[in-house]
């Protein structure tokens, strides 16, 4: 499947890939071997070029459809038979020097040049807008919309009908669904805070992800959402966000969410649906969280939290315990 938004430069030979970033272990590789994009686990296919950095993504890693994986060599024996593992000492360094290749232009996000006074495009018919709105390449906007003073739509984002933009806000690389509410001063779609530390010079690695909102969903002031690395960062129907809230990359949330202000998400969690989090609560990386689940305010998410939990603290923990722990 194309790119919404990015260039792909590809294909390229794998071995070029490779032998380009000096990395070992390629003799079992054809020299036509070739790869035609680079994806997460899940969605990846037989032309595509995965990664697998961590034994706790062990079980989509064993259902992979790549023809290609860099890995570790303690967890290549977790990838399928049609899948050839390319052991590395740092996968997630590889894979970005990789991702560059693919979508050198994933790395920038400077301001948008291409960008137009709405007054000089063809939306005059559609929507309601106030003033000093620029609108950038690319860019669709349904029935019915409105868009609040001094805000810049840039370039590659898709509007829903029946949606209301705020004033201030700043939207890039992301598809809203209908009837979707963005406040004041919202940044959405940017890059995330992704980079490998050096004392010179920090690495930044490409996010190629996008940001996707569901029909019915509210975003509240001054909130930020980032575009995904790898996969994309999801907010599902009908969920509310208010104020001051930070989304990371990847994360995932679900259908009919309310996550009360100032609630911070580190990068690539999963949220069920019918998730309630309690305001100034932050959501660790990489986590689980359940359908159902409540997070009282406050509280520290640390590990997974299963279904109908209802949880408080730090490290949080049930509920009950929590009460009769602070009596």
């Amino acid at each position: 499947m194309k790119h919404p938004f990015f260039k792909n430069y590809g294909p390229f030979k794998i071995k070029d890939l490779l032998n380009d970033l000096k990395t070992s272990d390629i003799d079992n590789l054809s020299d036509d071997d070739v790869v035609y994009d680079i994806k997460d686990l899940q969605t990846a296919d037989k032309e595509h070029l995965t990664f697998f950095h961590s034994k706790k993504y062990h079980s989509q890693a064993s259902k992979t459809k790549a023809s290609y994986c860099i890995t570790l060599k303690n967890l290549a024996h977790y990838l399928p038979k049609g899948c050839k593992p390319i052991n590395v000492d740092n996968v997630l360094l590889t894979i970005s020097q990789i991702t560059s290749k693919f979508y050198p232009d994933a790395t920038n996000d400077d301001f948008d040049n291409s960008v137009k006074k709405i007054e000089e495009l063809n939306f005059d018919n559609k929507i309601k807008y106030g003033y000093n709105v620029l609108v950038g390449e690319n860019v669709t906007i349904g029935q019915n919309c409105s868009i609040g003073h001094n805000t810049i739509v840039e370039k590659n984002v898709s509007i829903g009908s029946d949606c209301s933009i705020g004033s201030n806000v700043i939207i890039r690389n992301t598809i809203i669904e209908k009837n979707v509410a963005i406040l004041d001063g919202c940044i959405i779609g940017k890059k995330g805070f992704g980079f490998f530390p050096d004392k010179k010079k920090n690495l930044r690695y490409p996010h190629i992800g996008i940001v996707l909102i569901g029909e019915n969903s509210e975003i509240g002031c001054g909130a930020t959402i980032d575009r995904g690395s790898m996969s994309n960062t999801i907010i599902g129907k009908n969920t509310y966000l208010d104020n001051q809230i930070h989304i990371a990359h990847n994360n995932k949330i679900g259908d009919n969410c309310i996550i009360a202000g100032q609630v911070g998400f580190a990068g690539s969690s999963t949220l069920g649906n019918n998730v309630m989090i309690g305001g100034q609560s932050g959501i660790s990386g990489h986590l689980k969280i359940g359908n159902n689940v409540h997070i009282g305010g406050g509280s520290g998410v640390i590990k997974d939290i299963p279904d109908n939990s209802k949880v408080m603290g730090y490290p949080s923990k049930d509920l009950r315990q929590f009460l009769k722990n602070n009596k």
